[in-house]
């Protein structure tokens, strides 16, 4: 069927014969060829591999375009925060723990004195116009990297009921006609619209350089009194705000770990905790996990004016603020308490103490909610005297101690009819 037909020079294969000898090494020399190739690929992977190891002694930042260094901001307090947000990077602190050289941009390495609580004296060259800031400025960016103060009174054992409210009042040693009034209204602790309620006040430590009169014998006595004052020894200033939230977090998750609400404020608001409890009733376990409620300010940016109290110079810090519930009062959960304890220490300290609890809730990627309830800026003056009104609020900014004394009966006593 098919002639002899020459296939290669010097041989002819005949029909039904075996394959001549010229082929079978053909045959064998392609064989060897296609194995010698996949050898020198194998080789050339295992090599590869190889150097790849060797160079993990030495961490680099990619200098692709997926991968931006950060631009160092000109403002202290957010070059700080680009410092704590590349220690913080997951990526980054994993390459870190795990290399035995690393090479870091040099600006990492300028970290202020070993001692966190140390005056940092850096502010004073880094910030331009330091010596122009009002002192309590001035004394704010010189410790603002301190965070561990002496606890000088501390009520260990006051969530040893477990409350499902715990009231948290920002005080000052002076005030004790506030702190007692909230005692004997809204502050009142025992069980109260059958759910355990606790609280606790605030302090800080007033100095005689603030022309604050020697008021701790008093306080020590109010102390042993109640068992519901927790004193740190640092300055109670404004801007040291932030500093009492930080303790506080501190405390709670070593004290008070299990209340499952927190309502937090200053001593001078009235809060209708009857309407509090009722409203966390009420909540899912999915909406009471993630609870923050108040009042909040969104789109708010650093004042300018030297003149106000909220001054915040572009030297120090630039930028929107983030969603924040005004500090005169809010209430989140027990939970979430835990977790900003922990995502704090991300958040470089920052002298107004609401903005600050902001941007920790921005950094769990969560956003206050805002409630109508909450009036941290008061309500209409025609309103003021409007029992109905103080029923229908969670909390009201600002009110005296004797208001708060008036205002409470129409809260506990529904027989009272509306004005």
């Amino acid at each position: 069927m098919f002639p002899n037909v020459p296939l290669y020079p010097g041989f002819v294969m005949q029909r039904g014969g075996n394959m001549p000898a010229a082929c079978r090494k053909g045959r064998v020399l392609y064989v060897m060829m296609t194995l010698n190739i996949f050898v020198c690929f194998l080789m050339g992977v295992l090599w590869n591999l190889g150097r790849d190891k060797s160079s993990r002694h030495v961490v680099r930042i990619p200098t692709k375009k997926f991968w931006h260094q950060p631009v160092l901001s000109e403002s202290f307090w957010n070059r700080e925060q680009q410092r704590l947000d590349f220690i913080f990077n997951p990526i980054i602190n994993s390459a870190l723990s795990s290399e035995p050289v690393v090479e870091l941009p040099d600006w990492l390495n300028d970290t202020g004195p070993p001692d966190p609580c140390e005056p940092d004296y850096r502010v004073t060259t880094q910030i331009l116009d330091y010596n122009s800031l009002p002192q309590r400025f001035q004394d704010f960016l010189l410790h603002m990297r301190c965070r561990t103060y002496p606890m000088l009174i501390n009520q260990p054992r006051v969530c040893d009921g477990k409350p499902f409210l715990l009231l948290v009042v920002k005080s000052l040693t002076p005030h004790f006609d506030r702190r007692q009034a909230i005692r004997q209204s809204w502050g009142r602790v025992g069980v109260l619209a059958n759910r355990t309620v606790a609280t606790v006040f605030l302090l800080g430590n007033t100095m005689p350089v603030d022309h604050f009169p020697d008021l701790l014998g008093m306080l020590g006595h109010e102390a042993g009194l109640h068992k519901d004052i927790l004193q740190w020894d640092y300055r109670d200033t404004f801007f040291n705000l932030t500093l009492k939230e930080v303790l506080f977090l501190e405390w709670f998750s070593q004290n008070c770990p299990h209340a499952q609400f927190i309502l937090k404020g200053d001593d001078d608001v009235f809060v209708n905790t009857l309407r509090i409890i009722d409203f966390l009733e009420g909540l899912s376990e999915t909406k009471a996990r993630d609870l923050f409620l108040g009042d909040v300010i969104s789109n708010a940016g650093p004042h300018r004016d030297r003149k106000l109290k909220y001054f915040i110079p572009e030297s120090v810090f630039v930028g929107q603020y983030p969603p924040y519930a005004g500090g005169g009062g809010y209430l989140y959960s027990g939970e979430l308490a835990l977790r900003l304890h922990n995502i704090s220490r991300q958040v470089v300290l920052y002298p107004i103490d609401d903005v600050y609890t902001g941007m920790c809730l921005k950094k769990l990627g969560l956003v206050p909610e805002k409630h109508t309830g909450f009036r941290t800026f008061d309500i209409e003056e025609k309103y003021r005297d409007n029992t109905c009104i103080y029923r229908s609020l969670m909390l009201v900014h600002s009110r005296t101690p004797q208001e708060v004394l008036k205002i409470w009966p129409w809260i506990v006593r529904p027989e009272l009819e509306c004005q």
